[in-house]
């Protein structure tokens, strides 16, 4: 099965927190951050929502920042993604 989102909408699925510091580390689950970086899996056709023209600005494959709390979590075919608007995307990392 396969997303494809509506609208402004945008599949994301979030990357791993990091479990060792760069010095070496290692971090328990509860001291871990929430990750707010995830890969953009399908991106909605943008177009006029709500009298308001959108246009899409990120792709399939990038790394991007996210609102913390941001979007529907969804679990499809044992994968966890999350369902957000594309104004709950802060940047796009390069």
């Amino acid at each position: 099965m396969t997303i494809k989102p509506l609208g402004d909408k945008v599949v994301i699925k979030k990357l791993q927190a990091e479990e060792t510091t760069k010095s070496g580390i290692v971090l328990a689950s509860s001291a871990q951050e929430k990750p707010q970086f995830a890969e953009v899996v399908a991106v909605g056709p943008g177009g006029v929502i709500d009298g308001n023209n959108i246009v899409m600005e990120v792709k399939i494959g990038q790394k991007v920042i996210i609102r913390d709390y941001a979007g529907t979590n969804v679990k499809l075919d044992g994968e966890d993604f999350i369902i957000v608007k594309q104004e709950d995307i802060l940047a796009i990392v390069e």
